[in-house]
């Protein structure tokens, strides 16, 4: 958190009983030009629109140039009324019953099917159009665990095999292919491995006019390390100009940035509201549930979000282990445990880091909570 950001929420908390999450709006844009100055030209960078739906979040990434990936009509309807035009609006779901299909239909947006079932029921509704389809590459590749399980493979749902995909060689009216390997990944080479499949898949469909290789992009790791994007920028480029050339056209290439966008570019900040000292660790309630900030009651084992006291410490430069938690009767209301932190008191600011995805745009009403605040600085 910089000096701006900590300012900010010092003097909010000062007007805010409750918690609030705060973002850096110009972070925010600075990764969205990252990914807009990936060297491909004849690409659309659509924001994952789940990791983050508050309207003046979606605003900003619109006016960085970004379209949006969208997968319910309730965010087609936020994406619409924040100005992202149909051109840029890439719509993929799994089981869509025939009234949604429909709906998403009349748009004329980019769609992935998810099933030869949909592709079907898509067909008998729109004849002769034309849509993309999900690939599941997993019998090709050796598929990655990542957060949240396996997204290919014969343990996810999700997607065409590449046996479904094959039968389908010659059909005119597949547009692109879709993929989506997971979450947090790291690994340059993982990448372009599964696009290369995807690649190779694509030689199947003379009238193919996008690959779009999803998104998975990882935040900073416990550990430190970053997302190389520069990295991954040349090799899908790369790989594109490739595909482009032995098509002789330019390929579109479609990206689906979530997480990565605002992920490390806000805070929620609590404050502490009780103190129990056990021995020598401290128990430390503050005035918000995980209800309100859901990934650590998600990920309760992986969950990274790293904790920093706003406040200065006031007594001493004591260390307790630490163990955070909400204020609700909810035994697993945890927001963080076994941090070594500063002896805290009643009255304490607490920021948690990597909040600005998948944090806010999750809020569960199950303990009974308000959604907390979002401001933009």
């Amino acid at each position: 958190m910089n000096e701006k950001i900590k300012n900010a929420a010092l003097e909010k908390a000062k007007t805010e009983a409750g918690p609030f999450y705060i973002y850096d709006s110009d972070a925010i844009r600075l990764k969205c030009r990252e990914f807009m100055n990936i060297p491909w030209q004849n690409k659309l960078i659509t924001f994952a629109s789940m990791a983050n739906a508050t309207p003046e979040f979606l605003k900003i990434v619109q006016s960085e140039g970004l379209g949006i990936f969208i997968n319910s009509l309730g965010h087609m309807k936020i994406a619409e009324d924040c100005g992202f035009s149909v051109e840029k609006m890439v719509y993929t779901s799994s089981g869509m019953p025939e009234n949604m299909m429909a709906e998403v239909g009349k748009k004329n947006l980019f769609i992935n099917l998810d099933s030869p079932g949909q592709l079907k029921q898509w067909r008998e509704i729109f004849p002769g159009s034309k849509t993309g389809i999900r690939c599941n590459i997993g019998d090709s590749v050796n598929p990655k665990k990542t957060r949240g399980g396996y997204f290919l493979g014969s343990k996810s749902r999700l997607g065409f095999t590449v046996e479904e995909i094959e039968r389908l060689e010659g059909d005119k009216q597949i547009s692109g292919l879709h993929l989506y390997l997971g979450t947090d990944i790291l690994d340059i080479d993982y990448y372009r491995d599964c696009y290369e499949e995807i690649v190779r898949l694509s030689d199947l469909f003379p009238e193919l006019e996008y690959l779009d290789f999803g998104g998975g992009f990882a935040v900073e790791s416990p550990g430190g390390e970053k997302f190389d994007l520069t990295a991954y920028g040349k090799t899908v480029s790369e790989l594109m100009e490739t595909v482009s050339r032995r098509r002789r056209k330019d390929v579109l290439m479609i990206l689906e940035p979530g997480r990565i966008i605002g992920g490390e570019n806000a805070w929620f900040v609590v404050s502490v509201t009780d103190v129990k000292i056990r021995g020598e660790e401290q128990y430390v309630g503050v005035n918000a549930s995980t209800a309100q900030f859901t990934r650590p009651l998600m990920y309760p084992d992986d969950a990274y979000h790293p904790v920093s006291w706003i406040s200065e410490p006031q007594n001493g430069s004591e260390k307790l282990t630490t163990h955070i938690f909400g204020c609700s009767t909810y035994s697993r209301d945890f927001f963080a445990k076994d941090q070594l932190m500063q002896v805290a008191q009643k009255g304490d600011l607490i920021a948690f880091g990597h909040a600005g995805s998948y944090c806010a745009s999750s809020y569960t009403t199950f303990l009974g909570f308000e959604k907390a605040k979002e401001f933009f600085i």
